[in-house]
């Protein structure tokens, strides 16, 4: 396998959103570069880069996929990224080391949420982009709505370098404004042409306007334009490379990826538009942290360069083990050599090093700058680590994502497999950092957050194929609590005798609520050795236990301290069992004169959202029993709203809020403090815990 020169290689994520034909569009580029002998199919389920169960069952990305090709002696890595809501946060991934990126409309759809979400990650990353216009084929495709939505969306200048030639089934080819021909396609081969006479003068219009552009980044073009001079073809495209990679203009072609039409010129687009690695290193340079004196460190994407890369990706397997994705930034990374994972400070022997071609393994001895590869088994490594020389550590900016946006209990449905379950949710939170699971303390229930539903029952299924364990998913317990409003005094007595030695227990306790949060305090004010003093963590422990079942709807109790001031014991019957016994009765007799009350857990939340549904979200969290704090205004006409909601009503909200606003917000909440619960649902929530613990 021949390494290309780092000038000539183009790392570019597929990006879109779902439905877009990222997948299908990666097929026909594999095909042209003759990478693939077939046109895979989506239907078929034999795509290169959707080839896990869960993908070609559901006909969508799940999760990203790398591929590669040849053309006009270029590497191009391509990388299939996922379009829907719920597994985003790949995409983000992805696009954090990627040099450029293509960005897919449809000609149906045109720009979806999905898509401006997509959008704002590039821009974070600051990656240059074209836009494929896709699915001319299609009828009602519509190329001015798809180029008018994409200024709108992304608030930048986007010039067509080429046109269609008709639309639905009257496409026949492309108008290449750039060189002014005509492209007619025929049986997957394109063929210049003269440009049709009745769509000469648009042609011509886009062209002024892609010259225009052009001559205005540039004063000696400018000059030169202004005169009369025409551009020549040698600075029109030094022109276009300029303004796409500076991002001064965004460049769109369009085609149909499905019968493989305008995805020759799109790959000289490619080329043409999109950075190499050197480029996008005076882009975003190379920097990291040197992890032994945190001094700033940064690289070329040069071979002489120390060794410098970063995991992106990871997959795991039951039986293959660890696949570890990564980008190389400097150096040279060989197979067989031991690098250091800077991130965790431990040293790593790498073995066979592999392009990955969707699920297929291509063998490579060694890997340079600007490179994509993967390797196996690695024990430390996890997805956002560094690797580098051991001799000449740095350290990247690990990958940011978001944290998860919905949650679920889980259960196995085969009693004895919470290990099992556990074990396996564990293996597979090695390849998607955006799960968090975890075991809550109050509940008991093993809870699994993810990016949305179809995230975490995707999660589940591939728990069920790759280590063999069923699971039930449900809405997580709330952890509600109780407490007392007043004080109170009362006897706990214990006395039983049947025949033999007696059972004798018997205390005097007062209780008084503490501020909230405060917890549990036990103080002992017994003098006079009315109870002895072997007995009195007997009572504590008695209180302790009742309170932590319950005694109005069985949530924990809490803010309150118990004192025990009084009582009377028996030289033989009394026993730490009496007392403790005596101490639960205390405590339950007490409360019950204490006005108790039910605690509701309450959440901070943030919820970003466009402008335009502003009113709908804070109706929204109004009508959820929310408290509004305030509105902060964002950056591209959208408003942060915060506000504190009983986490109860939020157990589903990120479909309700992808509902209220076409999954064009997103939210974050944690928790923030408990507040009593409204009289009016407290009978509700006794009857729901009273059913529930029926069914345990």
């Amino acid at each position: 396998m021949v390494n290309f020169n780092v000038e000539k290689i183009r790392n570019i994520a597929l990006i879109a959103h779902g439905g877009a034909g990222k997948t299908t569009l990666v097929e026909a580029m594999l095909f042209d570069a003759k990478a693939t002998d077939r046109l895979g199919r989506i239907e078929s389920g034999n795509t290169v880069t959707d080839y896990e169960p869960e993908e070609i069952e559901r006909k969508i990305s799940i999760s990203s996929a790398i591929a590669f090709c040849e053309w006009n002696d270029h590497r191009v890595n391509i990388i299939d990224t996922p379009g829907y809501i719920s597994f985003l946060e790949d995409t983000q991934g992805c696009l954090s080391i990627a040099d450029g990126a293509v960005v897919l409309i449809s000609a149906l759809s045109g720009v979806k949420a999905e898509t401006e979400k997509i959008w704002q990650y590039a821009c974070k990353y600051e990656i240059p982009r074209i836009v494929f216009v896709n699915k001319m084929d299609r009828e009602n495709a519509n190329f001015d709505r798809a180029l008018g939505e994409s200024e709108k969306a992304f608030e930048s200048s986007v010039i067509p370098l080429n046109i269609p030639i008709g639309s639905g089934e009257n496409f026949t080819g492309l108008i290449d404004v750039i060189n002014m021909k005509a492209i007619k396609f025929s049986n997957n081969s394109p063929k210049e042409e003269e440009i049709p006479e009745e769509l000469r003068s648009s042609a011509e219009g886009y062209r002024k306007k892609l010259v225009e552009k052009i001559a205005e980044s540039d004063d000696s073009l400018l000059e030169k334009y202004l005169e009369g001079g025409e551009l020549t073809d040698e600075e029109i495209k030094n022109g276009i490379r300029e303004g796409s990679i500076t991002r001064k203009f965004i460049p769109l072609v369009c085609g149909a990826a499905l019968k493989n039409m305008g995805v020759h010129q799109l790959l000289d687009m490619v080329s043409l538009c999109l950075p190499s690695p050197v480029d996008k290193a005076h882009i975003t340079p190379i920097r990291g942290q040197n992890p032994q004196n945190g001094e700033t460190v940064e690289r070329s994407p040069s071979e002489s360069e120390p060794l410098s890369a970063q995991v992106f990706k990871t997959i795991t397997d039951p039986f293959a083990g660890k696949l570890t994705i990564f980008r190389v930034f400097s150096g040279v990374l060989k197979a067989d050599s031991s690098v250091l994972n800077s991130t965790r400070k431990s040293k790593e022997k790498l073995g066979n090093i592999f392009y990955l071609e969707g699920k297929k393994q291509v063998p490579v001895q060694k890997v340079g700058p600007g490179e994509i590869a993967a390797a196996a088994k690695l024990k430390s490594v996890q997805t956002g680590d560094t690797i580098t020389e051991i001799a000449n550590p740095m350290l990247f900016e690990p990958i940011h994502f978001s944290d998860p946006m919905i949650s679920y209990a889980i259960a196995p449905k085969s009693r004895g497999d919470e290990e099992k379950v556990s074990m396996g949710i564990q293996r597979i939170l090695e390849e998607d950092p955006t799960l968090k699971f975890h075991r809550d303390v109050e509940t008991k229930d093993m809870i699994l957050s993810g990016m949305g539903q179809m995230h975490l029952e995707v999660t589940l299924e591939k728990l069920k194929r790759k280590f063999g364990v069923d699971v039930l998913l449900k809405t997580p317990k709330i952890p509600y609590k109780e407490t007392i409003k007043k004080s109170a005094k009362s006897q706990g007595k214990y006395k039983k005798q049947s025949g033999g030695r007696g059972q004798y227990g018997d205390c005097w306790i007062e209780i008084n609520p503490l501020p909230r949060g405060s917890g549990f305090e036990f103080v002992n004010k017994i003098v006079g050795g009315v109870i002895p003093r072997q007995y009195i963590p007997a009572v504590e422990k008695g209180i302790v236990e009742a309170i932590q079942h319950g005694i109005l709807a069985g949530y924990p109790v809490v803010d309150l301290k118990a004192t025990v001031y009084d009582g009377s014991y028996h030289s033989v019957d009394s026993s730490e069992m009496a007392f403790k016994i005596a101490g639960s009765m205390a405590i339950k007799k007490a409360t019950q004169n204490a006005a108790l009350v039910l605690l509701e857990p309450i959440v901070k939340v943030e919820v970003i959202t466009p402008d335009e549904f502003l009113g709908n979200v804070i109706g929204d969290l109004n009508g959820k029993r929310g408290k509004v704090q305030g509105v902060e205004p964002q950056s591209g006409n959208r408003q942060k709203i915060l506000a504190l909601v009983p986490m109860a009503e939020m157990l589903i909200y990120a479909n309700q809020l992808n509902s209220i606003t076409s999954g064009r917000s997103i939210y974050t909440m944690e928790f923030s403090h408990y507040e009593e619960v409204p009289s009016h649902l407290v009978q509700k929530i006794i009857a729901q815990r009273s059913e529930s613990k029926k069914g345990e």
